[in-house]
């Protein structure tokens, strides 16, 4: 199925959650030299017009990041900043409202140093062609195949650390139980890795297979931070989740900050929970 189009969706508080996961990992991956191999499983187009029709239909965006970026000077997480900066790079100057909001490749090419690599997989027509016009002009290769597959076949990379993203629509039911085998895989291939995967949390419960099969498989040193609407509706996404395997030293005080930040009915209207889903 390739139904699934970010446009509709691309700002909103799960947007957020996974993009500031993201950031800060890349800043204290690269608080070392050594190059970075990076991999995002499902790219999507690489920026997104908050202004488009496809974004207003749902408005998501201005219960995520409009309201962090209203909020933005009274963020006591420092960690904020480089995304504060990203979001700054892709918009107007003193802009009261974002027109623009970057997609995940976009997050990484920004802090892609010389030396670090990025590929991108991406299988919806639409999405790719948008993707590689915007991949030509910063450096980042773009595959138009199976991301999980795509991942694997690329590992171990030449550059000495990894850093990958994967974070499917979920379409299809089977995608949270491939989505476990691929993690196990390519952390077999790569243990030393850093391993970014984001899930929906539904009412119908259905990422419970995701966790479940994390949980009871070989992987090591695996964090969870989950955030919940406060206003719960009836059927759908009613939270976001991030696992980390292999975080960063001191990545977890840092990240629940940020989450902390951006929590109660002022900021995001979500709480935000952190735990080990498998300690080392």
């Amino acid at each position: 199925m390739l139904s699934y189009l970010h446009a509709f969706h691309a700002g909103n508080f799960a947007d957020i959650q996974k993009h500031a996961a993201l950031t800060l990992t890349l800043a204290m991956m690269q608080a070392k030299k050594s190059a970075i191999a990076c991999f995002d499983t499902h790219a999507g187009s690489a920026v997104y017009d908050l202004r488009s029709e496809r974004a207003q239909k749902t408005a998501e965006a201005d219960t995520g990041v409009q309201r962090l970026w209203c909020a933005r000077d009274s963020l006591l997480a420092p960690d904020w900043q480089p995304m504060l900066d990203v979001l700054s790079a892709n918009n107007p100057v003193d802009g009261e409202s974002l027109n623009r909001y970057p997609g995940s490749p976009a997050w990484f090419a920004h802090f892609c140093r010389p030396g670090d690599a990025v590929t991108a997989f991406e299988l919806h027509p639409s999405e790719v062609r948008q993707l590689e016009q915007w991949a030509s002009q910063h450096g980042v290769t773009v595959r138009c195949e199976d991301g999980l597959k795509g991942l694997l076949s690329q590992l171990p990379p030449p550059q000495p650390r990894l850093l990958t993203l994967i974070d499917p629509s979920y379409e299809i039911k089977s995608d949270y139980r491939a989505v476990a085998d691929a993690l196990a895989k390519a952390w077999k291939k790569c243990r030393h890795g850093v391993f970014l995967v984001w899930y929906p949390i539904l009412t119908s419960g259905h990422e419970q297979q995701l966790l479940d099969a994390v949980a009871s498989g070989p992987l090591r040193k695996v964090l969870r931070s989950e955030v919940r609407l406060d206003e719960t509706p009836e059927r759908g996404m009613v939270g976001s989740g991030m696992l980390v395997v292999n975080p960063p030293w001191g990545f977890d005080q840092r990240f629940s900050a940020m989450m902390d930040d951006i929590a109660g009915p002022d900021r995001l209207a979500i709480t935000s929970a952190m735990d080990w889903l498998v300690p080392e």
